[in-house]
């Protein structure tokens, strides 16, 4: 069974119903998808299958044979934030980042569906993300500042290096 994963064409051994999560988290080393409920309703293990938002924690590996799969270490590296993550930095809007990685690929695939910065559908698009830490207010901010395209000097904001939070950037 073969994957691509960030661009790399990845072979994998595991077998078929093995979960995506799994097999990312345990065979290939991605760990932005985070094991939280593993039931389908925190959106903390959230990736990019061919584009679209799936639960990694759900979802059997086999379902997924020559698939696409985008997490957060395939949008942005610590040195080279994607705007979505620079918008996160900028509105201080992960704290434990335990649920950042599903918030960011949420995110992400709105924005790319042409999402806009209008709150309800911000919060329609993240709706079944859970995060315990913060009120959302900001979160909404993130996504609707990366969504009109806004750009940030980060360090004037945050100190983008000691933000290790963004969902598996360290």
């Amino acid at each position: 069974m073969n994957l691509t994963v960030n661009g790399v064409s990845r072979e994998v051994g595991s077998a078929p119903l093995t979960t995506l999560l799994d097999v990312l988290r345990e065979e290939l080393g991605v760990t932005s998808a985070k094991a939280g409920c593993e039931q389908g309703g925190c959106g903390s293990c959230t990736v990019l299958v061919d584009g679209e938002p799936q639960r990694a924690c759900l979802t059997a590996v086999g379902a997924f044979d020559g698939a696409e799969v985008t997490t957060v270490e395939g949008i942005g590296t610590a040195d080279a934030l994607s705007p979505i993550q620079q918008a996160f930095t900028h509105h201080y809007a992960a704290q434990c980042g335990f649920c950042t990685g599903g918030m960011l690929m949420a995110a992400v695939a709105y924005i790319e569906r042409g999402g806009t910065d209008d709150r309800e559908a911000i919060q329609e698009a993240l709706a079944g993300h859970v995060c315990r830490c913060t009120g959302y207010v900001k979160i909404i901010d993130a996504v609707a500042a990366a969504a009109r395209g806004d750009s940030f000097d980060l360090s004037t904001t945050a100190s983008s290096a000691g933000m290790t939070n963004l969902g598996g950037v360290s």
